[in-house]
């Protein structure tokens, strides 16, 4: 069954029950299939169809999804754009051959809408999709299996978004829209989603993964109003909710806060910690304040939720693994010559299912660097235990996790370096309670010059990205060398940070 029609199915078949609330209103999975069809009806009379693209930058709404699922049900290849893109990111994704641009009006920038010849919207200010007749709810999903489903980013090593490319094939295979696939975890893990808290943007692959549990599984996907507090724990208490997503900075968080000014968080019944590991320490805090509703996954935008750990698990005691990988993913781990390796020997982690990316969009190199033999290299390190659990011990690629948001430290050390008053610039990252892990830059001054810290962290910021930005910047006379002759960035990390 391809992708999306798991979904139509199930709005068809409970149309009087609640898939949405947002803004003081419900909409009920009758109303989102008939939205879905409208959508669909205007992005077909604007050419869209099989194999044709649209780049979609909206805020999370019911409208939102469902201009997602009509693009999806029409064949479209959707090209997810996430907030935050400087401006050469920012074209460097809408090149990527869009037919046609979709934005709501608080997205309708000029740069996006002049950035396709068909500009759509969900409201005033371009060809308005919900100002269209109403949609047709035995809508037909005229998908092809092989082509690409969505461009879901992630940085590049260059300091570009690559765009994985996600086939429709893979969707249609994927765990999380085939309930008839699920497993016993998965399908206990989508009842804990009665009432799941979205947030974030739908352009995130992670977002999407975990909204479908809830959707499928007939819970209400509850998007939470700005009440100038944080989402954990007070929207939690506020609106009951049962299941969400959450970061390790954002967990961090809701238990200081939890500790200090105790909220009503009773109603959890499922809490998926994502985006960077969690250390043993903190896992067995959070199960031991919410009670048996912590989660852990671990995946990649190339392949999905990968492994998860469960609640028994946890109780169990299994504290410093990620899991055990979905029935449907194979894990390989294997040596620099690519030999595998048996169990508990560390190496390169490799997946293989049938919902890894295609490929990154554009960049045949790189893909097939990082496609081999239907294998995908995480470049994560780790191994997988007797039991099956795996283990993850470090990573291959010199990336740092800030915000659950993988940065690259080569681009912020090409951009600090091209700056006239930086001879050399190493980066590497540290744990951070507020992010996870912060990125901390070390600069050798030009002779004569002396570097100003805030012009070189805006420089960043406005070339990477927010994430990018150094926490600190610290001036040194040189780089500490490894044995191996290489900058030895464990010992930058051990200087006073900061100091000029």
């Amino acid at each position: 069954m391809v992708f999306p029609q798991p979904l139509l199915d199930a709005l068809r078949a409970a149309p009087a029950t609640p898939a949405f609330e947002h803004a003081g209103r419900t909409v009920s999975r009758g109303e989102l299939l008939e939205l879905i069809g409208r959508l669909a009806g205007g992005m077909r009379a604007a050419g869209l169809g099989p194999g044709r693209a649209i780049a979609v930058r909206t805020s999370v709404t019911p409208e939102a999804f469902a201009a997602h699922i009509a693009a999806h049900a029409l064949g479209c290849r959707v090209v997810g754009i996430r907030p935050g893109y400087p401006p050469g990111q920012l074209a460097h994704v809408l090149g990527m051959g869009a037919d046609a641009v979709l934005v709501d009006p608080a997205n309708a920038t000029p740069e996006l809408l002049a950035a396709s010849k068909t500009a759509l919207s969900l409201g005033p200010g371009a060809t308005d999709l919900l100002a269209q007749p109403a949609g047709d709810q035995e809508l037909t999903v005229t998908a092809r299996p092989g082509d690409v489903a969505a461009l879901t980013f992630t940085s590049g090593s260059t300091g570009r978004p690559k765009g994985c490319a996600i086939t429709y094939a893979a969707l249609s295979a994927h765990w999380a829209w085939q309930p008839r696939a699920w497993s016993p975890v998965a399908a206990a893990f989508a009842r804990g989603f009665e009432r799941y808290l979205l947030f974030g943007t739908l352009a995130s692959m992670v977002v999407m993964e975990f909204l479908a549990p809830c959707l499928l599984g007939g819970g209400t996907a509850v998007i939470p109003e700005d009440d100038g507090r944080p989402l954990f724990p007070y929207a939690i208490e506020r609106y009951g909710i049962t299941g969400s997503i959450i970061t390790v900075p954002r967990l961090t968080q809701m238990l200081d806060l939890l500790d200090k000014e105790p909220a009503d968080v009773g109603s959890l019944r499922a809490l998926m910690v994502s985006g960077s590991p969690i250390g043993p320490s903190r896992l067995a805090a959070a199960a031991g304040r919410l009670g048996p509703v912590v989660y852990q996954g671990y995946g990649a935008t190339e392949a999905g939720n990968v492994a998860m750990l469960t609640p028994e698990h946890i109780a169990a005691g299994v504290l410093d693994s990620v899991g055990r990988p979905h029935p449907m993913v194979e894990l390989s781990v294997r040596d620099e010559e690519g030999a595998e390796l048996p169990a508990g020997r560390t190496g390169e982690i490799h997946v293989r299912s049938p919902y890894v990316m295609e490929g990154y969009w554009g960049e045949e190199e790189e893909t097939r660097d990082t496609l081999r033999d239907g294998w995908l290299r995480t470049r994560d390190l780790g191994h997988v235990d007797e039991a099956g659990f795996l283990y993850l011990s470090g990573r291959s690629r010199d990336v740092i996790m800030v915000n659950a948001m993988v940065v690259y430290a080569g681009p912020i050390e090409r951009v600090l370096a091209a700056h006239p008053d930086v001879a050399e610039a190493y980066v590497a990252g540290a744990p951070d309670e507020g992010t996870g892990e912060a990125v901390h830059a070390f600069v050798v001054p030009e002779r004569g010059r002396r570097p100003d810290p805030d012009a070189l962290t805006a420089l960043v910021r406005a070339e990477l990205g927010a994430d990018s930005a150094p926490r600190t910047i610290t001036t040194v006379p040189g780089v500490p060398v490894a044995p191996s002759g290489k900058p030895d960035k464990r010992a930058l990390l051990d200087l006073p940070r900061g100091a000029l």
